[in-house]
């Protein structure tokens, strides 16, 4: 089983370091081929890719955050997106 975290956001990637996740592979981008059954994927993927993820078997967790407007559009920082 590998754990997946998709993120192009170095502060999201940072965050959840210090979560208490174990995870195997961070990218930027999720190729499906390399998805396999028992898969774990993080992140926030369009909904095409999730029908996918759980088509072959692996297992989806949306990584959703609740963003002030004023914080939309910037590159947020792990503690920031603590403080959230």
């Amino acid at each position: 089983m590998t754990c997946y975290f998709v993120s192009r956001h170095q502060g999201a990637i940072d965050w959840i370091k210090g979560q208490d996740v174990e995870v195997d592979a961070f990218v930027s981008h999720l190729e499906m081929s390399d998805v396999k059954e028992g898969d774990v994927v993080l992140g926030t993927l369009p909904v095409h890719y999730v029908a996918e993820i759980c088509r072959v078997g692996a297992r989806y967790l949306h990584l959703q955050i609740e963003i002030p407007e004023k914080l939309r559009g910037k590159e947020l920082s792990a503690k920031e997106l603590n403080d959230i």
